[in-house]
């Protein structure tokens, strides 16, 4: 598989270039990129950062799916104590900062894939080793939209074929500057950026793979759950719950989703939380795709 050419600059908060549009992202070259970062960076318990811990239970409780997801308090509250393992460094809570203040539509999406990805790891995992390597990659798997521009991220109309390129963008530029800051390309963080829009039968993006790996995927699951669900610039009324798991289903049914990792999800969904692998999925669908419904719609350029 060849190396990409990305269009677009990879740059960190502070405006350093660490690839100019035009480059080739190959392995040698990242490396040679990690070797020049000196730096030492602070690790932080990211629940115990400025406002998230409050900010995630807001979000959790104020959600009618994500009520049924995560039940009584009792079950927010073991989420809570697995969250409280995960720190993070300072650039990572840099870019919690950012979106916090200049897209909240990212903030929220953030953290909620970050708990969601954890709470059905905690179901699945083989140990506790996977769930700390799931936990510690949900908050940050959208992480290169700093290298986006906020007028695309925001934008309420269909994008054009240049925007939506230069959304897709992020998902290279998260894998290199999650891999420059942690210093290391092999960290699941890092992958997770990278491959959180690949699929199973290879129609994803950037690389076209056919991704197989589960920790991965329950990232995917979650991202994509949470993005119908939720508020979105794109649309006026989210996806009801009924129409997103089925959505998310027939991604499944397509090869393109572990069957497991949503058979988890439709499970955690029913108020009868049976074993997910016990779950049953009716393949008639019902639920009707909310109305001015932007995403996924592009728009020819003009030629003049």
């Amino acid at each position: 598989m060849s190396n990409p050419i990305i269009k677009y600059p990879i740059y960190t908060f502070d405006n350093q270039i660490l690839f100019p549009a035009g480059s080739e992202v190959s392995p040698g070259n990242i490396d040679d990129l990690i070797s020049t970062n000196k730096n030492t960076y602070s690790s932080i318990s990211l629940l115990n950062y400025k406002s998230v811990r409050k900010d995630i239970i807001k979000f959790i409780r104020s959600a009618s799916s994500y009520s049924v997801i995560f039940g009584d308090d009792k079950q927010i509250t073991s989420l809570m104590n697995h969250l409280g393992s995960v720190t993070l460094i300072s650039p990572i809570l840099k870019m919690l900062d950012y979106f916090k203040e200049h897209d909240y539509y990212t903030y929220r999406h953030h953290l909620l894939v970050w708990a969601l990805s954890t709470h059905i790891a905690t179901v699945m995992a083989d140990d506790y080793i996977d769930l700390l390597k799931e936990a510690e990659s949900g908050p940050t798997h959208d992480f290169g939209k700093i290298c986006v521009p906020l007028d695309i991220l925001k934008k309420e109309t269909p994008l054009s074929e240049k925007e939506k390129s230069h959304l897709r963008h992020h998902t290279i530029a998260g894998y290199v500057l999650l891999s420059y800051y942690h210093q290391d390309t092999d960290k699941l963080a890092s992958i997770v950026a990278r491959d959180h829009h690949e699929r199973m039968n290879g129609s994803g993006y950037p690389r076209g793979i056919n991704l197989d790996n589960r920790l991965v995927d329950i990232v995917i699951v979650s991202d994509i759950y949470d993005a119908l669900i939720s508020p979105r610039p794109y649309r006026h009324v989210s996806f009801d719950n009924r129409t997103a798991c089925e959505e998310i289903t027939k991604m499944a049914e397509k090869k393109e989703l572990h069957w497991e990792v949503v058979q988890c999800l439709i499970s955690l969904n029913r108020k009868k939380k049976s074993h997910f692998t016990e779950c049953k999925i009716p393949h008639e669908k019902r639920g009707t795709p909310p109305p001015s419904n932007n995403y996924g719609i592009t728009i020819r350029e003009s030629s003049q």
